[in-house]
């Protein structure tokens, strides 16, 4: 396996990364009626880790010491809030997800990642998943065939759908930070093909109109940018505020421009005059701070946040979410706090939140340990973890793109092992 033959672990995880663009289907809505969402991802997923668990059995490969203060405090933590958790039953299936997620996957990647080559296999995987979904949903968007905004389909989705409208917005916005680093630090060829893969990237990122993921992926690149060239930076910068402020403006050149600007503007009323996702997600927080307030070390149980959010929530919250695209109108409920870290504050209480953080810091410390700004794979790992850590402000892990944020997630630990040291020559 660690030859150039077909069977090379990176192509697995590459394999792995492409599955997440697969429709929706029969084995999705099967999962449903049971009470389980199962994506073809998520079988993907577990291949990854019966391959890992093969290369460690076999000798060939080890997970590094490291990986053991990184994921072992959230396996435990997790773990504990389980046994604590009122409903030991319900929380069960929520402790193998988010340790499916958040330590398996993860450090699967980790383990068979053991070069620079199986890390830029899969680097290309999410750059042509993003490129894919893009595609698809920009001519969503084109055509009236996306999701339901202000009355009109013209919201980009991709393949995930009405009901997970943020997927889309995640796959191209992570598969633009890849693109940017290879377009400022890769080699001359990849340069050259970059900026048309950026220009379908970011089209896709506005079209899915995930007001966090732009904050998110804007927040990436800018420090991709800084950690390159200042200078470069700075001029970007100048650049992106001016397209902004024509955007916000709005030039009345047509329905889709216009539609951008509104979206846009609502960025700034998001705390003067917020409307009602805003507010259903503030409603969300509020009880999510609540349950903590009340079970503050251990929480209320993993997967237990729908359960306890009627006894917290303020009276602004709707009762579910309204999604409206091809398949027809249908109300979503609202099954969480959109919001990762409150997720785990409010079920798995701070433990459970120092577990997610002891991970997130681990891999901090590694990007900053490692630093070496001349390498696309350094900087798109540094930009890949700030877009998460942000986007985790707005979000949570859940839906057809959660494997590939865990895949994601075991590139940038295994980075230490593939990132050039400054100085080196290129690979």
């Amino acid at each position: 396996m660690t030859g150039v033959s077909p069977l090379r672990p990176g192509l697995l995880v590459a394999a792995a990364v492409l599955t997440v663009c697969a429709p929706k289907g029969s084995l999705a809505e099967t999962s449903a009626r049971v009470g389980v969402q199962v994506h073809p991802s998520d079988i993907a997923g577990l291949l990854l880790v019966f391959a890992a668990t093969v290369a460690v059995l076999s000798g060939v490969s080890a997970p590094p010491r490291r990986a053991l203060w990184a994921f072992g405090p959230l396996v435990l933590a997790t773990g504990l809030a389980t046994l604590c958790s009122p409903d030991i039953t319900a929380s069960l299936p929520g402790f193998i997800r988010v340790v499916q997620l958040f330590v398996l996957v993860p450090l699967a990647v980790l383990i068979l990642v053991r070069d620079r080559r199986d890390a830029l296999i899969p680097a290309g995987g999410v750059v042509a998943a993003g490129l894919f979904e893009g595609c698809y949903g920009v001519w969503q968007a084109r055509t009236g065939n996306g999701a339901s905004y202000a009355g009109e389909n013209v919201r980009a989705v991709g393949t995930f759908g009405g009901t997970d409208v943020m997927a889309l917005s995640v796959v191209a916005g992570l598969a633009l930070i890849i693109t940017l680093s290879f377009l400022l630090a890769g080699s001359w060829r990849l340069r050259l093909l970059a900026p048309a893969a950026l220009l379908v990237l970011a089209a896709a990122l506005a079209l899915g109109l995930s007001r966090g993921a732009w904050i998110a992926i804007g927040a990436a690149a800018v420090l991709v940018l800084f950690a390159y060239s200042v200078r470069l930076a700075l001029w970007t910068a100048v650049t992106a505020v001016s397209l902004l402020v024509v955007l916000a403006g709005g030039l009345g050149v047509g329905p889709g421009f216009d539609m951008l600007a509104d979206r846009t503007r609502s960025l700034a009323d998001i705390t003067d005059a917020p409307d009602q996702s805003v507010v259903d997600r503030y409603s969300l927080w509020t009880a999510a701070s609540g349950m903590w307030q009340d079970h503050p070390i251990t929480g209320v149980g993993v997967k237990n946040f729908p359960a306890y959010r009627d006894t917290y929530a303020p009276i602004e919250l709707s009762s579910a979410g309204e999604v409206a695209d091809d398949d027809g109108y249908r109300r979503q409920p609202l099954l969480s706090p959109h919001n990762q870290y409150m997720l785990f504050l409010s079920e798995q209480g701070v433990l459970g939140l120092a577990g997610l953080l002891t991970l997130f810091g681990t891999l901090l410390y590694g990007v900053w340990a490692h630093r070496s700004p001349r390498d696309p794979l350094w900087l798109a790992s540094a930009g890949l973890l700030t877009a998460l850590l942000i986007d985790f402000l707005y979000s949570d892990l859940g839906g057809g793109g959660s494997v590939l944020v865990s895949i994601v997630i075991g590139l940038i630990a295994a980075g230490p092992t593939v990132w050039r040291r400054p100085g080196s020559a290129p690979a």
